[in-house]
């Protein structure tokens, strides 16, 4: 069994790719092959060169494999459906001009959301026209990225967006072909939404196809439900932690995956607020070194 450690943009503060605070893509790559890294994602659409031979050059001056990307744009809202699959389609096209396989769907933030994030009793709920169309979405983007590019398409759930806590996740799952859609499962989501991360590994680890290493500041995340603060004001103050420091249990993580044959990638994404006093590339190496001291090798 192969199992392979990435990393991904976020992981320098790149959530969205105009953001002025943004490093340059290129020292997202210098920076990622330094800290030890072999594969890297997308980052956020139009982040990274779309034409394909300035970023195969790039890559492989890094010695670095693209494994993926992520299309995080507003699949809760009607009106925005013409740029999520603007996003599907430009993130295709970059997956399968360097032979990357893992597509990740994630509903973006809603200002619906936000505010609530980690609290499933006080998050509001889609009524049940306005899911079926949601549900209806999602599963368009994912027939595009599996029957029309050839791709592996996962779905993600993230917090302060309306596929967050494990009921909807899972509702999801149960309606959606399994055929067309898979589960990219990030571990620090899934902590932040009240859930135990290893729990629902063991449930759906058949699923899973694509693995997001993501950790949970405890004190933090008490702190901020008992504040009812929103994601925003829970990212500055640190919530995502460096791995191993915080509340999800990696070392059962690796052993669930070890017992059911998990191969592929498993991409380490700290997510970072850049206005904070942060060093993405010594993170980054510290969590390859953590990952590593625990048998991912």
């Amino acid at each position: 069994m192969t199992i392979r450690i990435g990393n991904a943009p976020c992981s320098w503060g790149v959530e969205f790719a105009d953001d002025p605070r943004n490093p340059t893509w290129q020292t997202v790559l210098k920076e990622c092959a330094e800290a030890g890294y072999k594969g890297i994602e997308l980052g956020p659409v139009g982040f990274m060169p779309e034409d394909p031979a300035v970023l195969g050059d790039a890559l492989a001056e890094h010695d670095l494999e693209l494994i993926g990307g992520v299309v995080f744009r507003a699949f809760h809202a009607p009106d925005q459906w013409g740029d999520v699959l603007d996003g599907v389609h430009r993130t295709c096209k970059a997956l399968t001009a360097h032979g990357a396989q893992h597509l990740v769907l994630i509903d973006s933030i809603s200002g619906r959301r936000a505010p609530t994030a980690g609290r499933i009793a006080e998050a509001e709920q889609m009524d049940p026209a306005e899911w079926i169309a949601f549900r209806s979405r999602i599963a368009e983007a994912a027939r595009i990225g599996t029957e029309e590019y050839g791709l592996t398409v996962g779905m993600h759930a993230h917090a302060a967006g309306f596929m967050d806590f494990e009921p909807e996740l899972e509702r999801l799952l149960d309606e959606v072909d399994e055929a067309i859609l898979k589960i990219c499962f990030d571990t620090g989501h899934h902590s932040y939404a009240g859930f135990d991360p290893v729990a629902f590994m063991k449930r759906h680890i058949g699923r899973i196809s694509y693995m997001h290493f993501k950790d949970i500041d405890p004190k933090v995340k008490t702190e901020a439900i008992a504040a009812r603060a929103g994601f925003y004001d829970a990212c500055g103050r640190g919530i995502f932690c460096k791995l191993g420091l915080g509340d999800v249990d990696f070392p059962a993580v690796r052993q669930v995956l070890l017992e059911n044959g998990f191969e592929g990638w498993c991409t380490v994404e700290q997510d970072c607020d850049p206005t904070l006093d942060v060093t993405p590339m010594e993170d980054s190496r510290y969590n390859r070194e953590y990952l590593e001291s625990i048998g991912f090798n």
